[in-house]
C-alpha cells in the first residue's frame, strides 16, 4: 500500500489526483500548516530532513519532490498510462512540461505570494517602507514575468487541448497547481483557454476524488 504523506494547501494534492487517475490504492497522512506562519509542522522533518510535502512510501521505497515521484508512479504502476509514447513529439513536450511546471512555472508565482505577504509580516514601523518596495519589486518584475508564462501557456494550449497533446496526460496534472496559483493570485479571465483547462481539469472525477481524500484545497 502506497502512503502520501499530505500537507494541506499544497503541491501534495497533484500526487493525490494523480493516484486516482491510476486507480492504485493508498493511504493518506494529514499534516497541516501552521495557522500563523503556514509553514509546515515539525512532524514532516521526521519523515524528511527538509520537512517537505508531498513524500510518498511505496513498499520500502520512499520519494520526495513531486516531479520525481509522479516519474516513479507512472513507472512502477502506470502500464503506460498517462503518458505519450517515447520517441515522439508528444513525449518531448510532455518531459519538458513535467520538469517546467516546478523549474520555471513555480518560482515567480512564489515570489508574488512571498511579496504580497511580506508588508503584513513586516514590523509596524517599516511597513509602510517595505509595502512601497514591494509593490515596486512586483510592478516591476514579479508581474511582468507571471505574464510571459500565462500568455505562453495561453498559446500553448492553443496547439492542443492539453499541455503535452490532445490527450489528457500527467504533464497536466503537473501544470495543474501553476495554473491554479495564477488564477487565485493573478486571475486568468482574459485567457480563454487557461480558464478552460480548469473547467475540464476540475471537472475529473479523479480530481474530485483526490480532493475528498485529502480535504479543502486553496492552491497555495
Amino acid at each position: 500500500m502506497i502512503t502520501v504523506h499530505h500537507l494541506n494547501d499544497s503541491r501534495s494534492q497533484r500526487v493525490l489526483w494523480l493516484l486516482e487517475e491510476l486507480e492504485v490504492p493508498y493511504e493518506v497522512k494529514r499534516y497541516q500548516r501552521d495557522l500563523r506562519t503556514m509553514l509546515a509542522p515539525a512532524e514532516l522533518k521526521a519523515v524528511h530532513p527538509l520537512g517537505k510535502s508531498p513524500l510518498i512510501e511505496d513498499g520500502a521505497v520512499r520519494v520526495a519532490e513531486t516531479g520525481a515521484i509522479v516519474e516513479h508512479l507512472l513507472e512502477a504502476h502506470g502500464q503506460g498510462r498517462l503518458r505519450p509514447q517515447p520517441g515522439t513529439e508528444d513525449r518531448r513536450r510532455f518531459t519538458y512540461w513535467l520538469h517546467y511546471a516546478e523549474g520555471s512555472a513555480m518560482p515567480p508565482l512564489l515570489l508574488k505570494l512571498v511579496f504580497n505577504q511580506l508588508p503584513r509580516r513586516s514590523p509596524a514601523v517599516v511597513r509602510p517602507l517595505i509595502s512601497a518596495v514591494a509593490k515596486k519589486a512586483q510592478a516591476g518584475f514579479i508581474d511582468p514575468q507571471i505574464g510571459s508564462h500565462l500568455a505562453f501557456w495561453e498559446a500553448e494550449l492553443g496547439r492542443s487541448e492539453w499541455f503535452a497533446g490532445d490527450r489528457f496526460t500527467a504533464a497536466d496534472i503537473m501544470m495543474s497547481f501553476p495554473v491554479e496559483a495564477a488564477a487565485s493570485r493573478i486571475g486568468v479571465k482574459d485567457r480563454p483557454r487557461l480558464a478552460a483547462f480548469l473547467e475540464r481539469i476540475h471537472a475529473r472525477p479523479a480530481y474530485q476524488r483526490a480532493l475528498e481524500r485529502g480535504g479543502p484545497y486553496a492552491y497555495a
